[in-house]
C-alpha cells in the first residue's frame, strides 16, 4: 500500500512541477507549489505509516508542514495581489517592468 501512496505522491509532484514550468500566471504557479507541498506531505505520511502503525514524528512533521505551507500560500497570494495592483496583470513576464 505504501508503494501506491508513493506513486500518487510522485504523480502529484510532477503535476505541480509541470504547472510551475509551463504556466505564466502567478496564481497557477502558487497552486503548483501547493500541489508539490501536498505531494511531499503525502510521501511523509506514506513512509511514516509504512510499518503498519503511524509514526507520531512523521505526523507531527506533516502538521507543521501544512501550517507553514498555509502561511507561505497566504504570503504568496498577497504578493500576487500587490503585483496585480501595480501592473494590472498576474503574468510573470510583467514582473520585469517593476523597478526598485
Amino acid at each position: 500500500m505504501s508503494e501506491a501512496f508513493s506513486a500518487a505522491a510522485l504523480a502529484l509532484f510532477f503535476i505541480g512541477l509541470y504547472c510551475i514550468v509551463t504556466r505564466r500566471n502567478m496564481i497557477k504557479t502558487v497552486l503548483g507549489i501547493e500541489i508539490m507541498t501536498s505531494a511531499v506531505n503525502l510521501n511523509f505520511m506514506s513512509y511514516a505509516s509504512s510499518g503498519g502503525a503511524s509514526d507520531p514524528l512523521g505526523t507531527s512533521i506533516v502538521i507543521v508542514s501544512i501550517s507553514v505551507g498555509a502561511a507561505i500560500a497566504a504570503l504568496a497570494l498577497s504578493m500576487v495581489i500587490a503585483v496585480y495592483r501595480k501592473t494590472g496583470s498576474v503574468d510573470v513576464r510583467e514582473l520585469r517592468r517593476l523597478k526598485w
